[in-house]
């Protein structure tokens, strides 16, 4: 792989510290400033020389939204050394605010309290788009100082954590398709979020015109993107109207996961400011393709200088731990297929001839498996994780992938022969879940799920997700109105 550009980001001495121990292989997440003569002077410095007059911190709750608030800069000084409250409600609602009536981690039984989030340092950068304020990631601990096993953040660090104890480092890059309409939140729904306005018409995937004819818009967006750190390497539109594709360059896995889940409320941000809305379902439209939100992956050793997937001389130039990687995705994926596909549109996108997965396949440059193998040399050879969709909370996605795939290293876990024809059309693969409730069901009954990725975020996930089923049980659809309201 190439050399890694440098994102824009915090350059106080302590995290420069970490960082240089980072590139010597070490982990460095999660760190607070240290209580030292100094500390919160250097870091008022960099604020100053900056000019953020205020600072804004924040966190992804179970749905990949971002939940967060501006503090002063004085209030953020101080919670960088000593962490602050955070309302626990978080962990207790779903997306539109709606408070879960199943949870054990929160709730009335427990009377919402707040939470205990630090800061971590090394995710501080400036908003370009709003120059006088910094931006800082938390992560939520236990009273005891043990990660809050409901936070997805905190889940890929404990996974990403297991697979450096066991002598990997693992890379990983997002990319995702987005539509991109001429509407704001209130035309969505005073229109019933029916008939909406794409920005671009037609089917025009890769165009050279559609992008130039946006310039300004995809030029804020990339622009944006990477005075952010985001780290854009490649933009374009993909086939449908108003629909774009970005490629967020490859990182450590936990830094790649920042990007990703930032990139998401970037984009929504600065189309806001254009007046336009950014949509990451998976499927917006029956007629036309899903939206993905693909992961490419690869281990390399501690010091992050050679591909332990690419084996010389081995056929395809796979190693066995990389045919052990692939092997574990596939045993586990039907069971852990309602982390990747959280919602119920989810479903939508996994269509025969469509682009997405419908059974648990891989395959060699295979873009109907649900794994695909790219590369055969040590600078390109790694997997692109097909089955995630644009909807997905990059923590989670990324952070159950790795964990399948240090499973079946661990187990040494023989995949099944490669796909080398139209995956949708093989009858020797596992099918994946055709819904979230038997998504669920699988998911729930998985104990290698509990062992993977531990009882308490499993059952979170499980019970808000068992949530999402029933509101969408109980409501009445336009589909329904439209076949039944005047004939039945």
């Amino acid at each position: 792989m190439p050399t890694r550009s440098k994102a824009k980001v915090l350059t106080h001495p302590v995290v420069a510290r970490r960082a240089r121990a980072k590139e010597r292989g070490g982990a460095v997440r999660g760190a607070a400033v240290p209580r030292d003569s100094g500390g919160a002077d250097s870091m008022r410095r960099w604020l100053d020389e900056r000019g953020a007059k205020k600072v804004k911190v924040g966190a992804v709750d179970i749905d990949g939204v971002w939940r967060g608030k501006y503090i002063s800069v004085d209030k953020f000084l101080s919670a960088a050394k000593s962490g602050l409250g955070f309302c626990d409600v978080v962990f207790g609602w779903d997306l539109g605010d709606e408070l879960l009536d199943n949870t054990q981690v929160t709730g009335w039984h427990t009377g919402y309290p707040d939470a205990h989030a630090t800061v971590d340092l090394s995710t501080g950068r400036m908003i370009p788009w709003e120059p006088d304020t910094a931006a800082f990631l938390l992560d939520f601990v236990n009273a005891d100082g043990t990660p809050f096993e409901a936070s997805p953040r905190q889940l890929l660090q404990k996974v990403a954590a297991r697979a450096r104890e066991q002598g990997y480092l693992p890379r990983f890059g997002a990319e995702y398709e987005f539509f991109i309409f001429k509407e704001q939140p209130h035309t969505l729904r005073e229109k019933g979020f029916q008939e909406l306005t794409p920005l671009t018409p037609g089917m025009f995937g890769y165009s050279w015109l559609r992008t130039s004819l946006n310039a300004p818009l995809v030029h804020s967006l990339i622009d944006g993107c990477n005075g952010f750190g985001l780290d854009i390497e490649g933009f374009h539109t993909e086939t449908g109207p108003g629909v774009f594709e970005a490629a967020i360059r490859y990182d450590d896995v936990e830094r790649s996961a920042d990007k990703a889940a930032l990139f998401k409320t970037v984009v929504k941000e600065l189309c806001a400011r254009q007046g336009l809305s950014a949509c990451f379902m998976a499927k917006v439209n029956a007629k036309l393709p899903g939206c993905s939100g693909h992961v490419h992956q690869s281990l390399w050793d501690p010091k992050g200088e050679r591909n332990l997937f690419h084996e010389e001389g081995a056929p395809h130039g796979m190693s066995r731990l990389m045919r052990h990687y692939i092997g574990g995705q596939i045993a586990l994926m039907p069971e852990l297929t309602a982390l990747y596909w959280p919602t119920i549109n989810s479903y939508k996108r996994s269509v025969e001839n469509t682009w997405a997965p419908t059974t648990a396949a891989w395959g060699l440059e295979n873009r109907t498996c649900a794994v695909r193998v790219i590369g055969e040399s040590a600078k390109a050879m790694r997997i692109e994780y097909r089955q995630l969709g644009a909807d997905m909370n990059a923590y989670i996605g990324m952070a159950v992938s790795l964990a399948a795939g240090l499973w079946g290293i661990e187990n040494e876990i023989e995949p099944p022969p490669a796909c080398n024809a139209n995956a949708y059309a093989s009858h020797e693969a596992a099918p994946l879940p055709r819904n979230l409730k038997d998504a669920v069901t699988l998911l729930k009954e998985s104990e290698r799920a509990r062992e993977i990725l531990g009882e308490g975020f499993v059952d979170h996930f499980v019970r808000t997700r068992e949530w999402e089923v029933r509101q969408y049980e109980r409501a009445v659809t336009n589909w329904e109105l439209e076949r039944y309201l005047e004939l039945i």
